[in-house]
């Protein structure tokens, strides 16, 4: 059992290591023995364009794309003397989400838009720069955008290479809001592959599909985006029927450690706040605590994951029930926030004000994830030509139980399962068995067509070589199913010998 601060502290020692852990297929895995010849076996598949390749889009999880405002000031992804600092009171007004409690989440518009997936995240330190590697592996092993690098030894799809792309989005929003952006995304993405193929191939087939690999909470909007399409989650709280709308723009998924069950470290920010790396400022619970997609991360109260120390007596809790934020004093529930509040509410001379604004915002945010997890959990048939595919780490020691001491106003982390170090393996697998129930079959409402467990922490899953060899392989060269109403799930015969 180790405490919260030890775990913290491995955590950032995982990410500070990206530089090494995220360079796919590159020379800092040479101490490792017996590599996978990825060039060799895959390059002669990805120089192959006769028009056929399904093209594949890149999501990546939270804090994964650069944002940036309207003005071109750096909200997050590059860290110099002219980033948006949240100790500073335009920074944090530019990093938090707006709260109005006249308005909507969807209405809380600003001037902030994600501009691109962070290959690397640039940080300065004493005005030295340095470059931390996030997704430049992924990207270099698809081929994303034509995205090069020297540093990775990555596979050449030629020249004539036009199918893959990057899907940056503004992760502080509602993963619902994401899935109609991905939604437009993938239709301009759609007209342009179809212009391509026939001025290329002489193919004219408008209706083109898409393959996606999609990291930790890209995964979670992607699954949405599978079920509903670009519909928006209902004001009235309800759940949506599913329709499988995305299904007509996609045909295999690949989701890389994504929290499908929530995770505890999302609970921990919001209550604490974040210290991203030693050299950063601390963003506050205030300010994480208005990014709606932060509370669709967080676990479910059927499974027991938060518990309350209240003197001598202890009992679990419901993360998403809003009496709890209020009882505990959490987040943005935290009347030491008010000196944040001031900043993020310069026009609101109360402290009662702000706190309201604070509290509707909260409740907000809440029903809002309640209503998110309640649609991407609902049990249902999915199309049979869907392939969804999972990759997750399982060698990790994983937090898997939050304790709140009222007393002392701390939350730590008392207990540890399988995991990738952030997310645990049954929220990866979204596994609903209990823990009584674990030696029956896999419980869960998502169609895994198949499941890959990797020993690696959460950003090393996307540059780790089982996982490199496997998406190579399912993207490029494993066979696909054809389907029609009349014939579904047909293999095409083999050629005679």
């Amino acid at each position: 059992m180790q405490s919260s601060e030890n775990i913290t502290r491995r955590r950032f020692l995982q990410a500070s290591s990206l530089s090494c852990g995220s360079a796919a297929i590159s020379g800092c895995m040479k101490g490792i023995t017996q590599q996978p010849h990825l060039k060799e076996i895959y390059e002669p598949a990805a120089q192959r364009h006769d028009g056929d390749r399904r093209p594949v889009i890149v999501i990546p999880g939270i804090l994964g794309s650069r944002l940036e405002s309207d003005a071109g000031r750096t909200v997050w992804g590059a860290f110099d003397n002219k980033y948006a600092n949240p100790s500073r009171p335009d920074g944090a007004r530019l990093v938090a989400m707006p709260m109005d409690r006249e308005l909507s989440l969807t209405s809380l518009q600003d001037d902030v838009q994600a501009t691109q997936v962070l290959d690397r995240l640039e940080l300065n330190i004493l005005f030295v720069p340095v470059s931390t590697q996030t997704y430049a592996g992924v990207l270099a092993t698809l081929g994303v955008g034509g995205y090069r690098d020297s540093s990775l030894a990555s596979i050449d799809y030629g020249n004539e290479h036009f199918t893959c792309f990057q899907f940056p989005y503004d992760w502080r929003r509602d993963n619902a809001e994401n899935a109609a952006r991905l939604e437009k995304f993938i239709q301009d993405r759609r007209a342009y592959v179809h212009r391509e193929r026939l001025d290329r191939f002489g193919i004219d087939e408008p209706d083109v599909r898409f393959d996606i690999v999609a990291h930790s909470m890209g995964g979670l909007l992607t699954r949405y985006f599978l079920r509903y399409g670009g519909a928006p989650l209902p004001e009235d709280g309800s759940v949506p029927p599913v329709t499988w709308a995305g299904t007509q723009y996609v045909d295999r998924v690949i989701v890389v450690g994504t929290p499908s069950s929530g995770s505890v470290w999302s609970m921990k920010s919001l209550i604490d706040g974040e210290k991203f790396a030693p050299i950063l400022p601390r963003y506050p619970a205030a300010i994480l605590g208005s990014m709606p997609s932060s509370y669709q991360l967080m676990p479910r109260g059927r499974d027991s994951t938060v518990k309350v120390v209240d003197g001598g007596s202890e009992h679990f809790v419901d993360p998403m029930d809003p009496e709890v934020w209020w009882k505990m004093k959490w987040g943005l529930a935290d009347p030491r926030q008010d000196k944040v509040l001031r900043v993020l509410l310069p026009d609101v001379g109360s402290v009662e004000e702000r706190r309201s604004i604070a509290l509707d915002h909260l409740d907000k945010c809440l029903a809002r994830a309640r209503q998110f997890q309640a649609a991407v959990d609902q049990p249902v048939v999915p199309p049979p030509n869907l392939h969804l595919e999972l990759f997750a780490g399982d060698a990790e020691p994983t937090p898997s139980l939050a304790r709140f001491d009222t007393r002392k106003r701390k939350l730590s982390f008392v207990n540890e399962r399988a995991g990738d170090g952030t997310v645990l393996r049954s929220s990866a697998l979204a596994d609903q068995r209990a823990p009584h129930e674990i030696a029956e079959t896999l419980r869960t409402p998502v169609p895994w067509k198949r499941s890959t467990f990797i020993s690696s922490d959460h950003i090393g899953l996307t540059s780790d070589p089982v996982f490199t060899d496997n998406v190579l392989f399912t993207l490029l060269e494993e066979r696909r199913k054809t389907f029609s109403p009349a014939m579904p799930n047909v293999i095409p015969p083999l050629p005679e010998i």
